[in-house]
């Protein structure tokens, strides 16, 4: 007892009858453990830390009567070997870890009066354990007088069954069995699943499994962009399935899934997709899965917009604009691989903000359709992000289905250099200047308003001294762009005195070897 033992002694004495080995270090019985001591009748090994047990660990012990292992940690047990101990009755593994049974456990145990395997990890195991069990076979009268049969003991309390149609059978042997096989505690309590826990075997009755059998209740949505949209499939299986969802996105864009029971053989599973836009419509596949097979089924969906557009080049109104509808749009937020826009509505499309619908166009600014974004009520940002180098972008922010007005729209180019620019993202804000107006964007991206045409650069010279020297009046007065609430930060500089533009301060010096690139403003 408590003794520091790693292994089986090899010197015990060959007469000896019973051996106790209890709260010490064992952690296996490997082959032959007692080959010297065939008169073995009475082995107690509790309370160590067994893990493994050999196939053969009991060999040469055909007197062994009782065999107790409680409070190892077995998770499997090498049942064959008990064709060693044929005069074994009884039979102790209580707080193991067993969590499988398998159909043959049994059947090498004949003359056995005592198991005991509650307190282990068993959730789901066959009638059949038991049906081919000798001792159960002689009670049913196959073999020999029923009145010659001795009781066998047998506890499986406290174990986390699980009560699905995979243990109907054993819920079947359990409600019926009856002496010579006597239960130690007959009120076995179901684990799972959750509308089961806590019920006792003899208050459940437990159907036939089946795969599953999905469905749903529309299979074509065409639904309005910026919604959220549910997808709901319902799967009828017994066990309860894995249900997961398919779509072309899925790597893009991660939706929520919630799966839950609705019935005892039939669960929800709700796909939640959060402002829906074009880009989402496609074929959304609920498939279910158990054991006995899989099943799948298709909801189609169709994005539309929630009122005409286009997007030509140009963004000619589909239906006549409504009065005072109009937007005002700056940039709110830059960083080095994009733009945060922010957008008001004025007069009319303010009437009810919380019922205002909105489009941004955004795309290449050369580019005959760009993509159409609808957001939905309540929303006034949006950030235009992953952008390519070196190219000409413009964003532009319509209310419902007004084309874009003089001032609603943003047109930037962005650097070249990806590395430089993140280097000198906190030092250089202000890069280039437009028609007096100062704009505060990201290092190495340029910006204007729509409105201002390429030309606008050319007089720039002339307009950035004036801007220096003229006083906050004059720099507020022009109000043909709505960009001018922007920050203006520091444009000391960038002018020479002779009116020309003068390097910023990331370009090279004459005379010096400038990288092969193209130089980003030249887009304009």
């Amino acid at each position: 007892m408590s003794a520091l033992l790693r292994q089986i002694p090899a010197n015990i004495p060959q007469d000896i009858r019973k051996i106790r080995i209890e709260n010490s270090h064992l952690t296996e019985l490997p082959r032959g453990s007692f080959e010297n001591v065939s008169a073995l009748e009475y082995l107690w090994l509790n309370f160590n830390n067994i893990t493994v047990m050999h196939i053969k660990s009991l060999e040469y012990l055909p007197a062994l009567k009782e065999l107790r292992l409680q409070g190892n940690k077995l998770s499997s047990v090498p049942w064959t070997a008990f064709q060693d101990t044929p005069a074994l009755k009884i039979l102790d593994l209580k707080h193991n870890r067993l969590d499988v049974l398998p159909e043959h456990a049994l059947r090498y145990l004949p003359n056995l009066t005592y198991l005991d395997l509650s307190s282990n990890q068993l959730t789901i195991i066959s009638r059949d354990v038991f049906y081919n069990w000798p001792v159960y076979q002689r009670s049913q009268g196959t073999e020999g007088p029923l009145e010659a049969i001795s009781n066998a003991v047998l506890a499986l309390h406290d174990n986390p069954w699980i009560c699905d149609c995979r243990l109907r059978g054993f819920v079947q042997f359990i409600k019926s069995v009856g002496p010579p096989i006597i239960l130690m505690n007959s009120y076995l309590t179901c684990s799972g699943p959750k509308f089961r826990t806590g019920k006792f075997f003899h208050e459940v009755e437990l159907n036939s499994c089946t795969k599953p059998l999905t469905s749903a209740l529309d299979t074509n949505l065409t639904v309005p962009a910026g919604l959220n949209i549910t997808l709901t499939c319902f799967v009828q299986a017994s066990p309860s399935p894995a249900v997961w969802w398919t779509y072309a996105l899925k790597l893009l864009r991660a939706f929520n899934v919630s799966t839950e029971p609705v019935s005892e053989d039939t669960v929800r599973s709700e796909l939640l997709i959060p402002a829906a836009r074009p880009a989402d419509a496609g074929n959304y596949t609920c498939t279910a899965a158990n054991f006995l097979g899989n099943t799948s089924v298709a909801i189609n969906l169709r994005v539309v917009a929630p009122w005409a557009s286009t997007t030509a080049r140009g963004w000619a109104p589909v239906a006549p604009a409504e009065p005072g509808a109009h937007v005002e749009v700056r940039i709110a937020k830059q960083t080095v691989y994009g733009i945060t826009l922010e957008w008001f509505a004025a007069a009319a499309a303010a009437a009810e903000p919380g019922e205002t619908w909105y489009t941004l166009l955004v795309g290449r600014y050369d580019a005959a359709q760009k993509d159409t974004i609808y957001i939905g009520p309540g929303v006034n940002t949006y950030s235009v992000t992953d952008l390519l180098p070196a190219t000409k972008y413009e964003v532009c922010v319509a209310v419902r289905n007004q084309a874009p007005r003089k001032g609603q729209c943003v047109v930037f180019v962005t650097g070249s250099d990806v590395s430089q620019m993140e280097q000198r993202e906190k030092l250089i804000h202000i890069v280039v200047i437009v028609c007096a107006m100062v704009l505060a964007v990201p290092a190495g991206m340029y910006a204007c308003t729509a409105e201002a045409l390429p030309g606008c650069l050319a007089r720039c010279p002339s307009a950035c001294p004036r801007r220096r020297r003229g006083s906050p009046a004059q720099a507020a007065g022009s109000k043909e762009s709505t960009l001018d609430s922007l920050p203006a930060g520091s444009e000391d500089g960038l002018c020479r005195p002779d009116g020309g533009a003068r390097r910023s301060p990331d370009r090279p010096e004459p005379g010096k070897a400038r990288p092969p690139h193209r130089n980003s403003a030249d887009l304009y």
